[in-house]
């Protein structure tokens, strides 16, 4: 009888081990689907390594979703959509729970907006806004605080799409 009581610890233990290593390999495996524009669309799936492998930007900035500053880092999107050639007008951005916004690709900088990969260094969860977010440098300057930039300061991001 106290064997079976131990076999019933062991799988309790099993599953809260479980439950905490799932969510941290769901995290690892969260891909950004990016489809180009043009007679050769194309999708792509890239991973956190893939987006880890352009150059990066990184800034402290406050914003109003956080509730102190908070150092982002990650790759522009304008770096992004360059090197995959993506052509088109504007970028269709998508988030986990379907919300999208599109933005001109016009009013895109060299150094703004970011697809934020990591909050303080470290990754981002789903509960956290992530595993990925479209950031602006808020406090750099004051067009950045405008509606239509936090319109286009999406969490939880999952798919870009760029369009004619």
């Amino acid at each position: 009888m106290a064997q079976k009581h131990y076999s019933r610890i062991y799988v309790v233990l099993f599953l809260l081990l479980l439950s905490w290593v799932a969510p941290a390999s769901a995290q690892a495996e969260m891909t950004l689907e990016v489809t180009t524009s043009g007679p050769a669309s194309d999708t792509l799936e890239l991973s956190l390594q893939d987006l880890d492998a352009m150059d990066q930007v990184s800034f402290s900035t406050s914003t109003i979703w956080t509730d102190d500053e908070v150092t982002f880092s990650g790759v522009p999107l304008k770096t992004l959509l360059t090197a995959l050639n993506t052509g088109g007008t504007s970028v269709e951005m998508v988030a986990l729970n379907d919300y999208k916004v599109t933005m001109p690709l016009a009013d895109l900088e060299d150094n703004a907006p970011i697809i934020a990969t990591r909050m303080d260094g470290e990754t981002m969860s789903v509960r956290d806004k992530g595993p990925y977010w479209v950031v602006f440098p808020y406090d750099q300057d004051p067009k950045y605080r405008v509606e239509t930039i936090y319109t286009f300061s999406i969490w939880q991001l999952k798919r870009l799409k760029v369009v004619d």
